[in-house]
Order: structure tokens, then C-alpha cells, then sequence
């Protein structure tokens, strides 16, 4: 026996009826201890909200006495599809949402393909553009409301420079001026994530594919058809469901320019759920519309995951 053998310390044999003790990390309730603060915040904040406002949406509630409901059933409903101006703010928040989502995620991609080509200065260019989207939307609302004004506002004396002024200056104080005015502020706010995600989306395009279609005669376009379209596609077509979930949305900057006016040119469901709720002090009928926004978003998300399947199993195919 060597000496090595000697000094070897002996070996210690668990008994048969030792069991090892579980590690906590092991178990398989461990994925659903690192979920459970996201679903107690979603579960809070969110679902508990929306079965309450599920709950007054058929019911007769006052602000004024929140306590105390009336069952009514679908008479919120029927009351607000009833009425014209409710129709008409629909259509006003058809047109706005659209604008804003061809309008944001346009000009960010026409953004986005300039900051990608190289040239002097590009770094600094790709920082200043993001300035809009950091701004608060608070500040962006009330600079844009001074750049409008009637007497001292910088757009009206533009526009009177070119010929193109509006009569008294009042942009957004007339029905025809005052939604485009709002659009305009909204795009100039949200193009900047746009142009951003999809810089980033550009910069995985294969640039010798680019060039190899170029060579081949296809040209700019068809390149860009063909080889770039093909990479952002489903990078833009995120971009647009955000977009649209971010219009309907949409309160504080519409509200701080326009309160919805003038004459309801740039009412959206949001404007008119707050003036329900805190105007008219009819909490129900505001429930009813907040629904109304709920089902759009939700067809909005199904409608674009059904479009998502079939352009995926067409590739696949």
C-alpha cells in the first residue's frame, strides 16, 4: 500500500433511507414564482379596472354619486350608437388613427433610409431626430399650441409669407385646420421611435444582396422591393399595430390643443369618454364608450395576427 493510499480519507456512504433535500430552484413551480409579480401588477392594475369597467358600462352611475347603480343593461350602448355625434366621433377617430400610423411609421421609414446612407455628420443627425420623441407630450402640446397661435404664432406667419394663410390665423379654432393641426403635432411626435426601430431593422438588410439586384438591372426600387422590403416588412408591420394602439389612445395632446373642438372636429373616443365621465358626469355611458375602444383594439391585434399567419405560411410555402 502506498503512501497516497494511506492518507486518502475514507469514503462516507449515504444510507439507504437518506433522501437529498429538493434545491428551490429546481422545482417546478420556480418558472411560476418569477411570473407572479407581472401577474399580480396585470391582475391589479388592470384586469380588476377592467371588470369594473365592464361592470358600469351596463349600469345607470353618476360621479356625482358613484355608489349608488342602476342595472340598465344595453342602454348605454344603445344610447351612445344612437346618437350622430357619437357616429361622428367615431369616423373622427377612423381618420385620426389612420393618419397618424401611415403618417409616423412614412415618415419614419423615408427618416430612417436617409440616416442609413453614409455622410458627415451622421451621428449627430441620428441623435437630434430622436428629440421629439423624448420630449414630454405635455411640452410638445403646449409648444405647438404657441407655434399656432392666432397673433404670434410662427405657422400662421409662414403660411402668410407663402400666400397660404389662414383666414384670422385661427388654425385651431376651425373645424377644417384644427384636425390636420393635431395630426401634423402627433406625426412630428412619433416618427422619431419609428425611424429609430426601423434604422435598426435596415441595418440587418444584406447589403450584397442590395447590390447584386442592383447589377442585375432591377434599380433602386426594385431592389428595394425585392431585397429591403422583404427584411423590415414584418419590423413595419409591428410598427403599425403600436401605432394604432398609441392613437386610440391618445389624450393628453389632443386634449391640451383642442379639448376635442372646436365643434368636435378632433373628438376621439378618449376625449369623449373624459367628457362623459367628468363633463357630463355620466359614468356609465363613459364605461360604454371606453368598451367600444376596448373591442376595436382587440379586433385591431386579432386582425393583424390573422394577417401576420397567412404572410408567414405564404412564405413558407
Amino acid at each position: 500500500m502506498t503512501v497516497l493510499d494511506q492518507t486518502r480519507a475514507p469514503r462516507t456512504t449515504r444510507g439507504s433511507g437518506a433522501r437529498r433535500r429538493p434545491s428551490p430552484l429546481g422545482s417546478k413551480w420556480t418558472p411560476y414564482l418569477f411570473l407572479a409579480p407581472a401577474a399580480l401588477f396585470i391582475l391589479v392594475f388592470q384586469a380588476v379596472p377592467l371588470a369594473q369597467e365592464i361592470y358600469l358600462s351596463f349600469t345607470r352611475t353618476t360621479l356625482l354619486n358613484p355608489t349608488r347603480s342602476q342595472w340598465v343593461g344595453l342602454d348605454n350602448f344603445n344610447r351612445i350608437f344612437g346618437d350622430p355625434d357619437f357616429r361622428h366621433t367615431l369616423l373622427i377617430t377612423f381618420v385620426y388613427v389612420i393618419a397618424c400610423v401611415v403618417g409616423a411609421v412614412g415618415t419614419g421609414l423615408v427618416v430612417a433610409l436617409l440616416l442609413n446612407k453614409g455622410f458627415r455628420g451622421r451621428g449627430v443627425a441620428r441623435a437630434l431626430v430622436t428629440i421629439p420623441w423624448a420630449a414630454p407630450g405635455i411640452a410638445v402640446a403646449l409648444i405647438a399650441t404657441w407655434m399656432l397661435n392666432a397673433q404670434y404664432g410662427i405657422v400662421n406667419r409662414l403660411l402668410d409669407a407663402v400666400g397660404l394663410g389662414v383666414p384670422d390665423g385661427a388654425i385651431l379654432d376651425s373645424p377644417r385646420y384644427a384636425l390636420p393641426a393635431v395630426l401634423a403635432t402627433t406625426i412630428w411626435q412619433l416618427f422619431p421611435f419609428t425611424s429609430v426601430v426601423l434604422l435598426s431593422a435596415l441595418q440587418a438588410v444584406p447589403q450584397d444582396l442590395n447590390e447584386a439586384a442592383t447589377m442585375d438591372g432591377a434599380g433602386r426600387w426594385g431592389a428595394f422591393r425585392a431585397v429591403t422590403w422583404q427584411v423590415i416588412k414584418p419590423t413595419v408591420g409591428l410598427l403599425a399595430l403600436l401605432m394604432t394602439i398609441w392613437s386610440l389612445r391618445r389624450f393628453e395632446l389632443i386634449w391640451l390643443m383642442t379639448k376635442g373642438g372646436p365643434v368636435g372636429a378632433t373628438e376621439t373616443l378618449v376625449i369623449d369618454l373624459y367628457s362623459q365621465a367628468f363633463d357630463s358626469k355620466e359614468l356609465g355611458s363613459a364605461a360604454a364608450i371606453g368598451m367600444v375602444g376596448v373591442v376595436i383594439s382587440l379586433i385591431v391585434i386579432t386582425g393583424s395576427r390573422l394577417v401576420a399567419r397567412a404572410v408567414e405560411k405564404e412564405i413558407l410555402r
